[in-house]
């Protein structure tokens, strides 16, 4: 029994170590530093994450790189999301995220009765630094296709996301967001969205930014209500939340990605490392898990 324990450990330690470097040498992670002259030579810092070999397909002229821009929660590093694009980056996508604030940016101050609570010009700034982020990567990865892009984001960012899309629809291919909780969901059914929800007494959705069910179901809206607390939904978050959003966002992905371009490669996290067997359907709920002593995000 002893032996089948140290045999089972020893096999998931390889799988780890496999993995861990798969995803090292697999996928390129690199961060570069934007100046945008219009705004005083703001900093966009921006951080990508995209398979080596597709890119190299990219390069060649051989197919056009998908786009997901991933945005970040208030008072939180953009590259503290890796959880989320590298699942893009194993589907053959270039995961882009941008640092919206900066330690200089003013304070974000709530404002009850103005548009999302005061949070428009910081939420417009965010929207800003991605459309300055898509016009030099295309200086950078010309053959990506930036018309059409997937837009994700965390709290916050999930707000700039749903704001993006909002003024421009035309631009965006779906919309995933992880309790956005001030600009309400878009009900046209022009793109798929899918948003997952916290469990949270201190981060609550505004009224009206959540659809019903009937609205979800005719605007094409997958909503996962999980057990998590708001702040588990990024890298410091606890495995559970990570692996069953992971996993459900890989369903999610699966089943809107049509071109096979976008299909995973066999080297995509092994289901050892996660507390979830394998992809779990949309319609299930996710399990709870208590929250980790993180540092809070604002909303």
């Amino acid at each position: 029994m002893k032996r089948g324990i140290l045999v089972l450990l020893s096999l998931s330690v390889l799988v780890a170590v496999a993995y861990v470097t798969a995803n090292k040498w697999a996928i390129r992670h690199e961060t570069i530093a934007f100046h945008d002259p219009v705004r005083d030579n703001r900093l966009v810092a921006v951080s990508i994450a995209v398979r080596r070999d597709k890119e190299m397909q990219a390069n060649a002229g051989l197919i056009k790189l998908p786009v997901a821009i991933l945005n970040h929660g208030n008072t939180v590093k953009n590259t503290e999301y890796s959880f989320l694009s590298t699942v893009f980056a194993w589907r053959g996508y270039l995961a882009v995220s941008p640092q919206h604030d900066l330690p200089t940016d003013p304070p974000m101050v709530t404002k009850i009765g103005e548009p999302y609570v005061g949070r428009l010009p910081q939420i417009q700034r965010g929207v800003a630094n991605i459309h300055f982020a898509v016009h030099e990567m295309k200086k950078i990865q010309p053959n990506a296709d930036y018309d059409k892009v997937t837009m994700v984001g965390h709290s916050m960012g999930g707000d700039i996301s749903m704001y993006f899309a909002k003024q421009y629809p035309d631009e965006i291919k779906k919309v995933v967001t992880l309790d956005n909780l001030r600009v309400p969901f878009l009900t046209d059914g022009k793109f798929k969205i899918l948003s997952f929800r916290s469990q949270d007494t201190h981060f609550k959705a505004d009224p009206g930014v959540v659809p019903d069910d009937e609205q979800c179901e005719q605007a094409g809206i997958t909503v996962v209500n999980t057990g998590f607390q708001h702040n588990d939904m990024r890298d410091t978050g606890p495995d559970a939340a990570k692996s069953s959003i992971r996993s459900m966002l890989d369903r999610f992905l699966e089943e809107s990605d049509k071109s096979d371009v976008l299909k995973p490669v066999p080297t995509k996290v092994p289901d050892v490392l996660t507390s979830s067997p394998g992809p779990v359907p949309l319609s299930v709920p996710l399990a709870s898990n208590p929250a980790p002593k993180n540092k809070p995000v604002t909303n």
